[in-house]
């Protein structure tokens, strides 16, 4: 963007910038027009923002279609945010957001609903980024060879290094898959005007085995795009899709909307879906499963070879089940999908090999589900290509000597590029390299130049979300640390004068938008999504010969040797997280692991072994070797082991460096993301794993209820007992102070819905400022999440089935905890909410003692950073910033309470009503940030809200309500929909 804001003395009596003013930003011109004392007002505001976190001028305010929830300030005031749309940038998909701004500083991100990824949510992710974005470690100076340089200076140095003949010979991009329209462009100019250059995409979690399989299935390379909401069966083969993955958050919403079964007459005509999983490694996806089976992924992959022929699909080679698998399983699911034809699903993980993904594509197309199901565009990546064959032909080449110069647009190649490459001695052999990065990392520290890459939040760009939606990324804050873009970093090796990313972002939507471009260029920043840009779907047919010659399946080679598989990790991802001290410590689904990584086994071949959790072993595949701790994982397939990604850096910060183990050391560009030579040998070391699962434990008691829909169709009263329901009798006082007419809030969590991804616990750590304690804390039972998610498992441990259940602080009408206080500390407010009171609290902890289910958190420590300047600009301010020595706990939000009787009453004064909070403009941040809806807030008084209705459902209970604490969070039974064939 050019340069906007110059001294503030000067911009007063500037024509060109009054008429700038004027053109782009309306809403601040009507303050500019003000009497002279306001503008010296605005000045001021706007001064301050600029000296303390860099504000942009030029960001636009979203439509109230994004957010209606949410009153827009016609200024910028002290004390009222304002709302941006923007985009959380993705190889796999972009997720459109609302990010929150205070005096210039983006302090909270929220999902944009005219997003087709988002749909008003967001992942743990997107709710963390936010952390990145401040993170006082990231890399703030560009460095030639170690010592600090300037801008200037690599430009002048990479321009005197490009190829002398003028053709770009020797020249050699880096980036991950292109998905911004904007790069795509310069890209093609580049590679126009310097045809002998390459450029290299690389994504170390990649869809290469998709991608493969869609070339075997239909000739072409083409990306399916599901819909759930049409499909009646669903089978994940070793597919977790509600929580990896571009569109995770979309596919989540889709899926959990078949699941609710709030009433009989809720969803009229409508079924509830049936999900069978496939999987090795139990995930969120299996845990939302009505039936799952542990398998390898060579056992899913042959499982589903049996699929394909029991279905009679054309050129299926013949196939036998996997070992132990009983044979009614093969029956029930293909007789289930042969009876829902055309409203039917098969999904295959992408780390499965090809073959499988070929097999899904001729599954579908048999049953009918091309089109109303499962819909194909091309790739949302320009010029996509095989990720691993691509960055092998940049390591030849590099090894070759014929790279003169290597641009590294992001991405850290050096720790995550395939072992067999060995990437960090080729990098070596360039005659110069160019790293753009957030940090100073692995791939830095081998690079010639580092320049420090821009936050999204702090750049502009445009990105395609999953289906090819584009949207403008507009900044929130100018650059913390002088932050480039690779959109910068192109122009300076193409361009005679260097562009800023605001013109070449525009000057791409200029040739797009054509003569309406003002206007179509205002209505995109404004509602996040750039009309009529969705990939048109494709209905491809099937290849005759597509599933005829398939080799055969590989599975593990020899005794005790396992199928070693390579995921992401489920909280830092591929490893680009690991310095988000939030995401380390958020207990990952299942395992509730936090601060490490693990071998992940199951019970059987933990007891074979002689394993248990804790126990350090050397891990043997491709003759490499890593020592890690097992983690005994309940319903983990016999015959595998897991590894995530995302460990063992050395260079991520002071915060993610040297933890864990580093799992890339066992992918190779042949093996792809299954191992099947791996053996495990004791070392007889110990290592204690900072996991929650039985922290704050309350089981064996009135917690979590299941039961099967048929149960529930047939006598919805029959799920609970009287038992359960209450109300029962408390020797507690009663709260008297009620109100019919006033509200009363209080929440319903849906148990169907939730399948533990951890939005919610990031979208209240960053709504409510919310501290990090660290592993040794952690170990401690200290951790101090307001939120948290308890899985429970029940049945056979080798294959149970697990219920996700968010427990919160439950504001009791009869809360054990006030009339324990000596203080008065904790009180209760005449809407029914528990409060705290941080300047009473002398730090007795009796509330926590008395408090059932266990959700006060207590500073043991000075846990919260006060000192870091960058972090106090991220904090919520309209949330206390609690020092050491005090208890704390959820609110319910209600300073978005307050927020909204403010909105309410300014509404009522101005239409002259009684002031009222509209049933659903009203949301907390965890559940704002939920995916599946599975949280439901608002006023019970209200007999219409949404609340109000699920906790008059059959299903609605609350968690240890036979204590008569009477909670105003309650719970809906947990409803499977098991195939009887398979009961």
């Amino acid at each position: 963007m050019p340069t906007f804001w110059r001294s503030f003395e000067e911009l007063a009596g500037d024509p060109a910038f009054e008429e700038r003013l004027v053109r782009e930003f309306p809403r601040l011109a009507s303050v500019w027009e003000q009497s002279p004392t306001d503008r010296r007002r605005f000045l001021q505001l706007m001064a301050a923002s600029v000296a303390l976190a860099g504000a942009q001028g030029c960001s636009k305010a979203p439509s109230e279609k994004i957010m209606p929830y949410v009153r827009q300030p016609e200024r910028i005031t002290p004390g009222l945010p304002n709302y941006f749309a923007t985009a959380m940038p993705a190889s796999d998909g972009a997720l459109g957001l609302v990010a929150t701004s205070n005096m210039g500083r983006p302090t909270k991100l929220e999902g944009n609903k005219l997003h087709s990824a988002s749909l008003g949510a967001t992942d743990a992710f997107a709710q963390a980024s936010i952390l990145t974005m401040y993170d006082p470690d990231r890399s703030q100076t560009v460095k030639h060879i170690g010592i600090i340089g300037t801008w200037s200076e690599f430009v002048d140095g990479v321009r005197g290094a490009l190829p002398v003949g003028g053709d770009g010979a020797g020249l050699r991009i880096l980036s991950p898959p292109v998905t911004s329209p904007t790069l795509a462009r310069q890209r093609e100019a580049l590679l126009a005007a310097l045809p002998q250059a390459r450029w290299h995409q690389y994504e170390p979690v990649s869809r290469d085995n998709a991608r493969q399989g869609a070339l075997l299935a239909f000739g072409a390379d083409l990306s399916p795009i599901y819909d759930f909401t049409n499909a009646d069966v669903v089978v994940a083969c070793d597919a977790d899709f509600l929580s990896r993955g571009g569109a995770s958050v979309r596919y989540s919403h889709d899926f959990m909307s078949r699941r609710g079964v709030e009433s009989e007459t809720a969803y009229p005509g409508i079924e509830t879906n049936r999900l069978y999983a496939f999987e090795s490694t139990y995930t969120p996806t299996g845990g939302a499963a009505d039936h799952r089976l542990p398998l390898t992924p060579s056992q899913s992959e042959q499982f589903l070879r049996a699929l394909a022929r029991q279905l009679e699909v054309a050129g299926a080679p013949p196939a036998d089940l996997p070992s132990g698998v009983d044979p009614k399983w093969l029956t029930a699911v293909a007789d289930d999908l042969q009876s829902k034809r055309g409203r039917s699903l098969i999904v295959v993980g992408d780390h499965l090999p090809a073959p499988a993904h070929a097999l899904a594509h001729a599954i579908n197309a048999e049953l009918g589900n091309v089109g109303p199901t499962v819909k194909f565009i091309e790739p949302i990546a320009a010029g996509a290509e095989d990720s691993a064959a691509s960055i092998r032909e940049l390591t030849d080449a590099l090894n070759a000597g014929q790279v003169q110069l290597l641009v590294i647009l992001e991405g850290n190649p050096v720790y995550d590029a395939p072992a067999d490459l060995n990437f960090a001695q080729a990098i070596r052999k360039t005659k110069l390299a160019v790293h753009l990065s957030l940090y100073d990392d692995e791939t830095s520290e081998l690079c010639h130049w580092h320049i420090p890459a821009a936050h999204y939040l702090e750049a502009w760009s445009d990105v395609r979300g999953y289906d090819g939606t584009a949207s403008i990324v507009q900044p929130l804050i100018a650059p913390l640390y002088a932050g480039r873009t690779a959109h910068e970093v192109i122009s300076a090796l193409v361009d005679p004068t260097i562009q800023t990313s605001y013109d070449i972002v525009r000057a791409t939507w200029q040739a797009q938008l054509g003569g309406g471009f003002d206007r179509g260029w205002h209505q995109a920043l404004a509602d996040g999504v750039i009309a009529d840009t969705a990939f048109a779907p494709q209905t491809p047919a099937i290849q005759a010969d597509a599933v005829a010659n398939l080799p055969e399946v590989a599975g593990a080679q020899g005794d005790l040797t396992f199928e070693l598989v390579l995921l992401p990790d489920p909280t830092i991802g591929d490893g680009r997280y690991a310095n988000n001290g939030w995401l380390q410590e958020a207990p990952k689904p299942l395992t509730k692991l936090t601060w490490d990584n693990a071998v992940l086994i199951g019970p059987a071949d933990a007891k074979e072994l002689a394993l248990e959790t804790g126990d350090v072993v050397t891990i043997k595949s491709g003759g490499q070797e890593v020592n890690g701790p097992i983690c005994v994982l309940p319903g983990h397939a016999p015959g595998s082991i897991t590894c995530h990604f995302g460990y063992g850096r050395q260079r991520a910060g002071n915060t993610g460096s040297k933890i864990g183990f580093n799992a890339y050391k066992f992918r190779t560009t042949h093996g792809g993301h299954v191992a099947r030579d791996a053996k495990l040998e004791k070392t007889g070391q110990k290592m204690a794993l900072a996991r929650t699962q039985t922290h704050h434990d309350i089981d064996g008691r009135n917690i979590v209820h299941a039961s099967t829909v048929a149960q529930f169709k047939a006598d919805p009263k029959s799920i609970l007992s009287d038992a359960v329901r209450g109300p029962f009798e408390s020797l507690l006082p009663m709260w008297e102070n009620y109100d019919e007419q006033a509200f009363a809030w209080g929440m319903a969590i849906d148990l169907n819905k939730c399948s533990g991804c951890n939005s919610c616990v990031m979208a209240c750590q960053a709504e409510n400022n919310v501290p990090i304690v660290g592993k040794e804390q952690v170990l401690n039972y200290r951790e101090m999440a307001w939120i948290r998610i308890d899985t429970y498992y029940s049945g056979d441990p080798e294959n149970p089935e697990s219920i996700h259940q968010p427990m919160l602080c439950q504001h009791c009408e009869k809360a054990p905890c006030e009339v324990v206080c000596p203080v008065a500390a904790t009180t209760h407010s005449d809407e029914g909410l528990n409060e705290m009171t941080y300047n009473r609290c002398v730090g007795t902890r009796y509330c926590s003692n008395n408090c059932p289910y266990k959700v006060r958190r207590f500073n043991f420590f000075q846990y919260q950073d006060t000192e870091t300047p960058v972090l106090q600009l991220m904090r919520n301010p309209d949330v206390t910033v609690r020092n050491r020595g005090v208890m704390e706990k959820c609110t319910y939000c209600v300073q978005r309470i307050n927020h909204a009787r403010i909105d309410a009453k300014k509404d009522g004064v101005a239409g002259g009503v009684e002031p009222s909070i509209v049933d659903g403009t009203l949301q907390t941040a965890c559940q704002q940030a939920c995916p599946s809806e599975a949280i439901v807030f608002g006023n019970i008084n209200d007999k219409e809200s949404r609340v109000a209705k699920l906790k008059a459902d059959a299903r609605n209970y609350g968690a240890l309500s036979e204590l008569g604490v009477r909670p105003r969070t309650t719970y809906l039974v947990r409803l499977r929909n098991p195939n009887p064939a398979l009961a």
